[in-house]
């Protein structure tokens, strides 16, 4: 993006917040589905000997959540994001323009690609102080069947209660966190990995963002480039974003899931350590699929979206 000349801060700010709410609500709208489907495959169970596992990848998976639950239950969990995307988008948005700012040596610059990467770390950082109560959330309603709840480790093979449903909806995670879970520091379970998924996925996604208009543009203006080359540039670094820190969301997602009185994992490093001595390596990319598969059309329509209001607000 270039630059703005003899604009207040405040005009910037609220520029951003407009442009980046509505580019979190285009994002939600297209690439939740797809988001549902990863979680429950990163969250499901390991099957036991002989048994075959609840979903065989993410076709099945798409098609048992819709058999259960219909449609609907492809969009589980939407709330606390849509709820929180006002703020988050905001942080998100906001400090890469402040980074971008500072970056630049004068009003107006273009940043180079490697700019855009500082800039998208610094953002990256307040995403994720902003994701991290709101995924634990998401991910706990998504990873929850219409009356099954993952179970703990016993005897060193996964297991599935069957029981009345745990969680009606956000409010009732947010309650049952803040009553049973530490309050307030319950909801940050898993800071650790989203941090460390935030910041270097954001760097990556918008200096591919950057690299990509800039290969477009052909040297000249990025901000001449039509909607076909904003969709391209956005897919592209939504496909960097998650190219770079599968991992570390299934980490997340695992930790945060995870039972808070009989914990399975005892932080980052230990579920790290405990996938791969299970499942792999590629027990690290457990949902990998649906998570590309989102990851292009659902950027693609953020960054269209935030460009295209953005400039129609001067």
């Amino acid at each position: 993006m270039g630059g703005e000349t003899g604009e207040s801060s405040s005009s910037v700010f609220v520029k951003d917040l407009t442009a980046g709410t509505l580019a979190g609500v285009a994002q939600l709208l297209v690439g939740h589905p797809f988001d549902t489907i990863k979680v429950k495959l990163q969250s499901q169970p390991n099957p036991l000997p002989g048994e075959k596992p609840q979903f065989t990848g993410a076709i099945d998976a798409l098609k048992k959540t819709i058999a259960a639950e219909g449609t609907k239950g492809l969009y589980k969990g939407m709330g606390a994001p849509l709820a929180t995307v006002a703020v988050f988008n905001a942080v998100l948005f906001t400090v890469r323009g402040q980074m971008e700012s500072l970056l630049r040596s004068k009003p107006g610059e273009q940043l180079t690609v490697g700019q855009q990467f500082l800039a998208g770390s610094g953002a990256g950082v307040g995403a994720a102080l902003v994701a991290c109560p709101t995924e634990l959330i998401k991910c706990r309603l998504q990873a929850q069947g219409p009356a099954a709840a993952l179970a703990g480790v016993t005897g060193g093979t996964s297991e599935v209660q069957i029981k009345t449903l745990r969680y009606n909806g956000p409010i009732d995670v947010a309650r049952h966190v803040l009553q049973a879970e530490r309050g307030v520091i319950g909801l940050y379970k898993g800071l650790v990995p989203t941090l460390l998924r935030e910041v270097p996925g954001n760097a990556f996604m918008f200096g591919a963002y950057e690299y990509t208009k800039q290969l477009l543009a052909g040297g000249k203006d990025t901000s001449k480039l039509g909607t076909g080359s904003l969709l391209v540039a956005g897919g592209v670094g939504g496909a960097m974003f998650w190219a770079t820190v599968y991992p570390t969301d299934v980490i997340k997602s695992l930790v945060q899931i995870d039972d808070f009185k009989n914990p399975k994992y005892s932080g980052t490093i230990d579920a790290a350590r405990k996938i791969l001595a299970s499942e792999g390596v590629k027990g690290l990319y457990r949902g990998f699929g649906p998570a590309m598969a989102r990851s292009v059309p659902a950027n693609a329509a953020a960054f269209l979206a935030y460009e295209m209001v953005r400039s129609s607000l001067g």
